[in-house]
C-alpha cells in the first residue's frame, strides 16, 4: 500500500498527489512514469512522474480526472493509500550535448514538460518554457515554471491571461531570437505534430512523449505500439520519448481511437455511480 502524503487541486479536472513511494523515488529519472492500481478492482494507469524526493521518500504525479480510474484515484485524501505502484517505468529522457533547450507543455501534458526542465535547470543547463491552456483557469505550475525557466511564455486559447494563442506561436517567435539545439513537447498529439512541423523547417532535434494504450507495461501486451521510422516500436519499452520527426502521428492518433467508445461508457458509469 503507498499512503497519499500531500493532495492539491490545481484546476476543476487536475489533482497533484505525492505518494510515499521511496524505492521509487532513489531510482526515477526525468521522462520515466509508473503504473498503478487504485484498488484491487481497478485498471493499470501509466503515469508520469511529474517529481520526486528522495529524502522524504515520495513520488509527485498529476492526474486529469477525465477516465473512471483516474475519477476514482481523484476522491482519495491525504492519509488513504493506493493499492499498487510499480516503477520506474521506460527510458530516461536523453539530454546529452544539450546546451540550449526549449520546453514545450500543452495542458496536462505541462505536468510531464516540467520534470525535463527542472533537470536542465539543476544540472546549469540553460531552458525555456512555452505551456498552453485552454484559458487562465486550467493553467497548471506556472509558479514552478517561472522559477526554472529563462524564459517562459504561457498562452492560453482566449487569451485570458493576456497571451492569447498556441504554443506554436510563441515557439516560433523564440526559435527567431533563441538558437535552441533540442526542444521537448508533451501534450496532445495535435500540439506534438504541430511543434515538430515547426521545428522540422530548422532541423531542431525535437522529443515527444506519447501516449498510446497502455498495459502492463513490459511490453509484452503490444498495447501500445507505436511507429517510428517506419518501425514498430513499444512506448512502454522503448520510450515513452521518441524522436518526433521520425514518429507517424497519423497511426497514433488512430491507435488511441480504439477503445474511445469503451472508455466513454465506464466514464459515464463511474460518474453516475458517484
Amino acid at each position: 500500500m503507498y499512503k497519499i502524503i500531500t493532495k492539491r487541486q490545481l484546476n476543476p479536472d487536475v489533482y497533484l498527489f505525492e505518494i510515499e513511494a521511496e524505492a521509487i523515488s532513489k531510482k526515477v529519472q526525468p521522462g520515466q512514469f509508473i503504473i498503478l492500481r487504485v484498488d484491487d478492482f481497478g485498471e493499470r494507469v501509466p503515469l508520469t512522474i511529474a517529481d520526486h524526493n528522495e529524502t522524504k521518500g515520495t513520488v509527485t504525479i498529476i492526474v486529469q480526472a477525465i477516465g473512471s480510474s483516474t475519477i476514482k484515484l481523484s476522491k482519495l485524501n491525504e492519509g488513504d493509500c493506493i493499492t499498487d505502484i510499480v516503477g520506474p517505468l521506460g527510458k530516461p529522457t536523453e539530454f546529452e550535448g544539450a546546451k540550449r533547450v526549449c520546453v514545450v507543455g500543452g495542458g496536462v501534458g505541462t505536468a510531464i514538460a516540467y520534470p525535463s526542465a527542472k533537470y536542465l535547470f539543476n544540472h546549469e543547463i540553460k531552458v525555456d518554457m512555452i505551456a498552453g491552456f485552454r484559458n487562465t483557469e486550467m493553467i497548471i505550475l506556472e509558479d514552478e515554471m517561472q522559477a526554472i525557466a529563462t524564459n517562459c511564455k504561457i498562452m492560453t486559447d482566449d487569451g485570458s491571461n493576456g497571451n492569447k494563442g498556441f504554443v506554436t506561436d510563441a515557439l516560433k517567435q523564440m526559435m527567431e531570437e533563441v538558437d535552441y539545439d533540442l526542444v521537448i513537447a508533451i501534450g496532445p498529439i495535435p500540439m506534438m505534430r504541430a511543434i515538430c512541423d515547426c521545428t522540422l523547417t530548422k532541423q531542431i532535434k525535437t522529443i515527444v512523449s506519447l501516449n498510446p494504450i497502455m498495459i502492463d507495461g513490459t511490453g509484452m501486451c503490444g498495447g501500445c505500439r507505436v511507429t517510428v521510422d517506419g518501425k514498430t516500436k513499444f512506448a512502454c519499452v522503448d520510450g515513452p520519448d521518441f524522436d518526433g520527426h521520425l514518429v507517424d502521428f497519423t497511426n497514433l492518433v488512430e491507435r488511441n481511437k480504439m477503445y474511445k467508445e469503451e472508455e466513454g461508457h465506464k466514464c459515464r458509469l463511474t460518474k453516475e455511480a458517484k
